[in-house]
Formats: C-alpha cells, sequence, structure tokens
C-alpha cells in the first residue's frame, strides 16, 4: 500500500485542505454561503446523493472547525439552523472565483460534449476518429 506524505504538524496550508478536501465538505459550504442560513432537511435536499449521516458528520466537523454555526431553537419540533461564521466569509471570494472557472470550462466543454454525442450517434468511436 503506497502512502502519501503528510504535511508538516503545522501546516497552516494542509490543515485547510484536510478538512476541504472530504468528500461533500465543500458542497455543503457552497450550498450554505450561496443560500444562506439553512435548514439541515433543506440543505439535505440542496445536496443530491449526501446521506444524512454524512452530512451530520460534516456539519460537526465544519462546527468544530469554526467553518459554520449551528443554530438550536428547542420548539416542538426541534429547529437546527445552519449558516456561515465570518471564518468561511472569507474563503467565500474564493469560492465565487472557483465558480466563475467552473462555469467558464463547463462553456468550454459543451461543444466537445455535443461534438462526442454527434460522434457516437453517428457510429463513430473514438478510435476510429
Amino acid at each position: 500500500m503506497r502512502r502519501y506524505a503528510q504535511s508538516p504538524p503545522h501546516c497552516p496550508m494542509g490543515g485547510l485542505l484536510e478538512v476541504l478536501a472530504r468528500p461533500w465538505t465543500m458542497h455543503i459550504l457552497w450550498a450554505l454561503s450561496t443560500n444562506g442560513p439553512t435548514r439541515f432537511g433543506a440543505l439535505r435536499r440542496q445536496i443530491d446523493g449526501i446521506s444524512s449521516r454524512v452530512l451530520t458528520e460534516r456539519l460537526r466537523l465544519l462546527e468544530e472547525k469554526r467553518f459554520i454555526y449551528r443554530d438550536y431553537e428547542p420548539t416542538i419540533p426541534p429547529s437546527v439552523t445552519y449558516g456561515i461564521t465570518k471564518r468561511m466569509k472569507d474563503i467565500q471570494k474564493v469560492l465565487g472565483e472557483l465558480d466563475q472557472l467552473a462555469q467558464k470550462w463547463q462553456q468550454e466543454d459543451v461543444p466537445v460534449l455535443r461534438a462526442k454525442t454527434r460522434d457516437q450517434r453517428d457510429g463513430e468511436t473514438p478510435a476510429s476518429i
């Protein structure tokens, strides 16, 4: 089994990437940063494919790392709302830039995808192109 080098013990970037690179974490942060404070059920519906267990785990981690806050209202049924903290607002600009880049690349890829679909429909395979 191949072992990957770990970040030095006090490497700030390594610690940040360790949190952000976990599955679903960026999806959760993006949803909260673009939609504002959101209740658990609504957040789960916004992130297609995530399980309640994984969402709960990631929300706990993000709250522990102070990226998000959890607002609990002891109503019947209880109301729990999640939102971003000042720490996360510092990252919003970077997420916005990544969104712009993703949209640009998607637009660049549309003609390529259409051509591949057309070629497959016409019976051509990548090997015969």
